[in-house]
């Protein structure tokens, strides 16, 4: 039986909601292994003076859980 753990993650780009998905998987991806899927929860965006400062994404990151490192 596989176990998959999921971690919330928020990030953020000063560009793209599409970059700040990129960011968030590439965090991830330098502590987690066995990355599956990226469902993204919510977006927002930071405005100032009427304008899109940053862009974030709130993300929930599954991935499997490797038994054979556990022991």
């Amino acid at each position: 039986m596989a176990i998959v753990k999921v971690i919330e993650v928020i990030a953020s780009s000063d560009s793209s909601f599409d970059d700040a998905i990129r960011s968030a998987v590439k965090e991830v991806s330098a502590t987690v292994k066995n990355i599956d899927s990226v469902y993204v929860k919510d977006f927002k965006v930071h405005v100032k003076d009427g304008e899109i400062t940053s862009y974030g994404a709130i993300c929930k990151v599954s991935f499997r859980v490797d038994r054979s490192e556990t022991h």
